[in-house]
């Protein structure tokens, strides 16, 4: 059947408006994005940052989400009194199996970090998804294996994975020697994440969560007595005084763990609402988190011993 003029005119006019639409939604879609980097003053995706030490080294980036899971890892070796290389071997590990993601889905019944089957004696599925338990078991199976920090990288992590691919491991070696030396508080200064926006957070942090948190990946002795019975005030006091309680001060007493302190709380800082870090002289704050560390500018002497981590949370709006 032949197609009518009318037809054809009707066919050309539909196409043109779809293409006026397809513009239009590009045009309205490049508007908001330039709405929104206006107002937040956006300074690109967030991510999290470790600088490699010596002249032109290469900096190791991962996302906010991987580098808080690397944090957890590196928190529970901290609690359990494991050296660096046990860390090394577990980010290197969950590297491979998940990419330092805390995924849903696996091979088979395989969950979480590690990638854990509950089938084959790692818990159940919440414990496999949970980073703290998982890095838990992690260790406890490492720990199993005479001599663990002399071996190769890739064989003591494949005698705890049980992997089908155990050489996949070494890859990782050298990131995850970098990222494990930094969260461990190997370097001063050396990680950083940025909040990929300028401007004050909508969302106030909790004090309570932030002082559980702490105490449930490095052990009841990282927070004085007095700080893990403090609660939250809710909706008392102002000035000065309202903005000190959402402070928490952490002995560190050392630059090594002190460092270890502020970096677990940069990598936290998105999912726990910090505002700013501060050790040593040093400051990180989420407003300027694309300059990463500076120093105070107060003056203050920084003290030889006795030194604290202080934690600052968003107040909200």
């Amino acid at each position: 059947m032949p197609v009518s003029r009318s037809d054809t005119d009707r066919k050309k006019r539909r196409g043109k408006a779809l293409r006026i639409s397809a513009a239009f939604a590009v045009l309205l879609g490049l508007a908001g994005y330039a709405v929104t980097h206006y107002v937040t003053g956006g300074v690109g995706p967030a991510r999290c940052i470790v600088r490699s030490p010596g002249e032109g080294a290469v900096d190791y980036e991962i996302e906010p989400d991987q580098a808080a899971n690397a944090a957890t890892i590196a928190a529970i070796a901290s609690q359990r009194d494991l050296p660096k290389e046990a860390v090394t071997i577990a980010l290197a590990t969950a590297m491979q199996e998940s990419g330092l993601r805390n995924l849903d889905h696996g091979d088979r019944d395989s969950v979480g970090l590690f990638q854990q089957r509950p089938s084959q004696g790692w818990g159940n599925e919440e414990e496999a998804m949970d980073p703290v338990i998982a890095a838990g078991k992690f260790y406890d199976h490492l720990e199993q294996i005479e001599g663990y920090t002399q071996i190769p990288l890739t064989d003591a992590a494949q005698r705890v994975q049980l992997s089908a691919h155990p050489e996949a491991y070494a890859k990782h070696e050298a990131n995850a020697k970098l990222l494990a030396n930094a969260l461990t508080g190997g370097r001063a200064a050396a990680f950083h994440c940025t909040a990929g926006y300028k401007g004050p957070s909508t969302k106030a942090g909790s004090p309570e969560k932030l002082r559980e948190q702490l105490v449930r990946e490095f052990g009841r002795d990282v927070l004085p007595a007095e700080a893990r019975r403090a609660s939250a005030t809710t909706g008392a006091g102002s000035g000065r005084s309202a903005e000190r309680q959402r402070e928490i001060v952490i002995p560190a007493g050392a630059d090594e763990r002190g460092w270890e302190l502020a970096y677990w709380a940069v990598a936290h800082s998105a999912g726990l609402r910090i505002a700013e870090v501060s050790f040593q002289g040093h400051v990180w704050d989420a407003v300027t988190s694309e300059e990463g560390w500076h120093e105070s500018g107060d003056g203050a002497p920084v003290p030889d011993d006795d030194a604290a981590v202080t934690i600052r949370l968003t107040t909200g709006q």
